[in-house]
């Protein structure tokens, strides 16, 4: 049995379709009766997401890899006090569109910055907290981009070169490689509904009592 709210996180590159994928997550807790808020990162409150518009936009100033690792962290920090914490307090599950796996990957592995030095500012701005289940959307680079170019405009991650795309894509699978536990690494260079029903097969074994709930005939 599931003993507490829990805090599941989707990661991936652009283009990777983890905006579509939430909404497999979301139909299974639907369905399952669970009470659950979806959010984002960096964002998820109003500070949070003006803290993301100036991560994301395109400027002539270069900006130093420990600023945007810095403005990263503060967004999180309000997010966990005033979203992320509140719900699971009360109970709620909490469904997030990246979370510091994608510091890890982007920041550590695109930008090369020290692992070390995010793990720090991790353990101060979230102390314990890590998420319960990770679901990593796998694709080639190449894909992704190609795929996010057809989106409209790119933002300041997204014109990045390949290079920094394959770094983080290999950042994202080592992750997934040591902690085995939590990532579940979710190949998305297929047809939207395998990767669906791929990402329902691993909500089913990791929450059988809410596959339970989903699978039993409706009383009186």
């Amino acid at each position: 049995m599931t003993a507490s709210a829990q805090f599941i996180t989707v990661e991936g590159i652009e283009g990777a379709g983890k905006s579509s994928n939430l909404e497999a997550v979301q139909g299974f807790l639907h369905k399952a009766g669970v009470d659950y808020i979806t959010t984002r990162e960096p964002g998820g409150t109003p500070l949070a997401e003006d803290i993301r518009a100036l991560l994301l936009a395109d400027r002539s100033e270069a900006v130093s890899e420990h600023c945007e690792l810095l403005l990263i962290f503060a967004a999180r920090a309000q997010h966990l006090k005033t979203v992320i914490e509140p719900a699971l307090a009360a109970g709620q599950w909490v469904l997030c569109d990246r979370f510091t796996d994608a510091t890890y990957a982007y920041q550590g592995g695109g930008r090369g910055l020290d692992m070390q030095h995010i793990a720090d500012l991790e353990r101060i701005v979230q102390g314990a907290r890590r998420p319960d289940l990770t679901l990593i959307l796998d694709l080639p680079p190449e894909t992704g981009i190609a795929r996010a170019r057809q989106q409209g405009a790119l933002d300041r991650f997204e014109q990045e070169e390949l290079a920094f795309f394959q770094q983080v894509r290999q950042a994202y699978m080592d992750i997934a490689r040591s902690q085995p536990e939590r990532c579940h690494l979710i190949d998305a260079d297929r047809p939207m509904e395998a990767v669906r029903q791929d990402i329902i097969n691993t909500l089913q074994e990791r929450y059988p009592d809410l596959t339970d709930k989903r699978s039993a005939p409706p009383t009186g």
